[in-house]
């Protein structure tokens, strides 16, 4: 038995990261002709695993869509050789640290690779994922990107996972 008499003993608790408040993001669908319909949005709240993206989107094709968070805060068509293409004035994939690099969620590419959105067979994504190297204050001021095709996050047999065209995207504020 341990008896502590006239003692105080003070102990600090490292305060936890302040956290931004959640964000609400804007999903339209896009092409090259430019931003069309509203399709739902997206909720980005930074939880102590990383940024939690919890989806709310309709009229989308059913199966794993590649998913990540693109450089500039755009979603219109821009050049893509020679031609528009949808979502293009969003940049590429956010790299902060310049890796050059598609390795997913979980690699040290890109930290705009986020774990692929799951589309159900009626069209909707209700699945929230969780980007462990983001924050609501890393994303802030770039955009959302939804891909027509699943992402393998390698760049063989095809480049950025081959996720293919961009089909809908959002702005994030905040």
């Amino acid at each position: 038995m341990l008896r502590l008499t006239g003692l105080v003993l003070a102990l600090t608790v490292p305060l936890a990261a302040a956290r931004a408040a959640p964000a609400s993001v804007t999903m339209n669908a896009i092409t090259a002709e430019g931003v069309g319909a509203e399709i739902g949005t997206v909720t980005l709240e930074d939880t102590a695993d990383g940024l939690r993206l919890t989806p709310n989107l309709r009229s989308l094709p059913a199966g794993e869509r590649g998913f990540h968070v693109h450089v500039n805060p755009a979603c219109g068509p821009a050049d893509n050789n020679g031609k528009p293409a949808a979502g293009f004035a969003a940049g590429g994939h956010y790299d902060p640290a310049g890796s050059g690099k598609h390795e997913g969620p979980h690699g040290n590419g890109h930290a705009g690779d986020l774990p692929a959105l799951t589309v159900a067979a009626d069209g909707t994504a209700t699945n929230p994922v969780v980007a462990h190297r983001l924050t609501v204050k890393d994303v802030a001021g770039r955009a959302l990107m939804i891909h027509a095709d699943g992402d393998n996050y390698a760049d063989q047999p095809q480049p950025l996972g081959g996720g293919g065209g961009r089909i809908a995207c959002g702005v994030i504020t905040g």
